[in-house]
């Protein structure tokens, strides 16, 4: 027999309906709907009939909601059975025979979704929430087989870095460029933004906004991959999430740690004033989550208007951006004319690409070939005036403290040549707009996923172009921000 499988957060009744096919462009009402609790099958009398059916999902799961008329309709399939489809020719559930499920359904009749939530069966961190939930049950029913329905849509260290300084450069080939998004809302943007920062090629900050970022990792993915990708066709990128990560978009509940910080109440501009913080944190909450969720702040006071967050208990809508990339990274390219880093593993591959900022036309990046030379997470900041650009009026060697909005956030990857390095940043929306102080200037959380790949030995050539060829000799230039 089947097993009820309960929910668990609210939004189980979407991650049933994800793993059972149903489309998830259904799915981004998330986006500006409150999410609506399951409701659960009670022998869908009245509905369905006379009470003694029971819907059960392709996985052998019953389904622990009851979808609406305008959400699914039945047809019969091959053998005659009724299978419900949704209007993307999905099959969300079978209807089978009640048989031994009154008594289950009895034991379970108490169990609604309010009381689940009030014995602590509320929601859960995003970690927890990856969109494959494990099936509970002791039997799989035999393969639904139905006709072809119309419009339906297919079913989707110290050593030299191992690789041969004379193959051909991996850029060397123009990349394709993207398709141009046409009339797509903010959640199917925010869809493909999410797929590709689960993919490892980063689009920056997720603010549903198509821009030069966004575009620069589709083709970098298409490199890596081989693949075209469709920004237009929502449905195949969505279909790609489901297994992926689940959906773009979960619930989060702030935690007492959250609200707590430590956070301070603003970053001065002048460093004389920064060095006299003993922290240099974030400013608020909402700077918190936004960076832990890979977000843009104001994209994330727009999914949850007028929400206080730095009250513990409120759950709020964030991206799921699901799990950092890992790889050994052992070729770096920084290009400072797409203003984009590049990650190769040992053979060759493209592993990873990020949205940066390199240099500006006052101080240049270095040209030519650099190596890694050592990693270091929550870095502090030495600001000194003979080697370093002037800041305002200060003219004395000043100690900055670790933090996400220090000078390089919250990674330092120190190259070769002495200031340069690969770091964070305290402002990730203006990542690959605006210029930097001759290094390469990450988001936080790409810095930190870059900085758990690569080890000392890594080169890093800076080159101006795709294909460009790599000069033997550079300025040396001062500044490492």
């Amino acid at each position: 027999m089947y097993r009820r499988k309960a929910a668990t957060m609210k939004t189980g009744s979407l991650v049933s309906a994800t793993r059972t096919g149903l489309s998830l462009l259904a799915a981004l009402g998330l986006f500006s709907v409150e999410l609506a609790p399951a409701r659960a099958q009670e022998g869908y009398g009245g509905y369905w009939g006379d009470g003694d059916v029971m819907l059960v999902t392709p996985e052998g799961d019953i389904l622990d909601y009851m979808p609406g008329p305008d959400e699914v309709h039945a047809v019969r399939d091959r053998r005659g059975r009724t299978v419900l489809v949704d209007p993307w020719g999905n099959v969300v559930a079978m209807v089978v025979p009640n048989e031994g499920y009154g008594v289950r359904r009895r034991e379970y009749e108490d169990d609604s979704y309010s009381k689940r939530r009030e014995r602590g069966y509320g929601y859960s961190e995003p970690g927890e929430f990856t969109g494959t939930v494990p099936g509970y049950r002791d039997a799989t029913p035999a393969p639904v087989e139905r006709e072809e329905l119309p419009n339906s849509l297919p079913t989707l260290g110290e050593e030299q870095a191992a690789y041969d300084p004379q193959s051909q450069d991996p850029l060397g080939q123009p990349m394709p460029p993207a398709i141009e998004m046409k009339g797509k809302s903010r959640a199917e943007i925010t869809a493909l933004q999410v797929f590709l920062d689960r993919e490892g090629f980063s689009p920056g900050v997720i603010d549903g906004k198509m821009g030069s970022n966004v575009t620069k990792a589709i083709e970098a993915w298409q490199q890596a991959t081989g693949e075209k990708l469709d920004p237009n066709n929502t449905e195949d990128i969505l279909e790609r999430l489901r297994f992926n990560g689940g959906l773009p978009i979960t619930t989060y509940t702030i935690t007492a740690a959250d609200a707590a910080g430590p956070y301070v109440a603003s970053i001065p501009e002048d460093y004389a004033h920064k060095a006299q913080l003993p922290h240099l944190s974030f400013t608020s909450t909402a700077e918190m989550l936004g960076e832990k969720f890979h977000m843009d702040e104001g994209y994330l006071r727009e999914l949850n208007p007028g929400v206080d967050f730095s009250i513990p208990g409120t759950t709020i809508k964030v991206i799921n951006p699901g799990p950092n990339k890992a790889g050994k990274v052992a070729r770096i390219i920084a290009d400072k004319g797409r203003k984009q880093v590049f990650a190769y593993d040992d053979t060759g591959k493209l592993i990873a690409a990020y949205p940066s900022t390199i240099g500006s036309a006052d101080t240049p990046s270095p040209s030519g070939t650099v190596a890694v030379e050592r990693i270091a997470f929550d870095p502090g900041y030495t600001y000194n005036p003979k080697i370093n650009f002037k800041q305002g009026a200060n003219d004395k060697i000043l100690q900055l403290q670790p933090g996400p909005n220090g000078p390089v956030g919250t990674v330092w990857i120190a190259l070769s040549r002495p200031t340069y390095g690969i770091h964070g940043t305290p402002d990730p929306s203006k990542i690959g707009k605006t210029q930097s102080h001759g290094c390469i200037r990450l988001t936080n959380w790409d810095a930190t996923e870059l900085g758990k790949m690569v080890s000392p030995g890594v080169t890093v050539e800076f080159v101006d172009e795709p294909g460009a060829p790599i000069s033997a000799d550079s300025a040396d230039v001062l500044i490492p921000y």
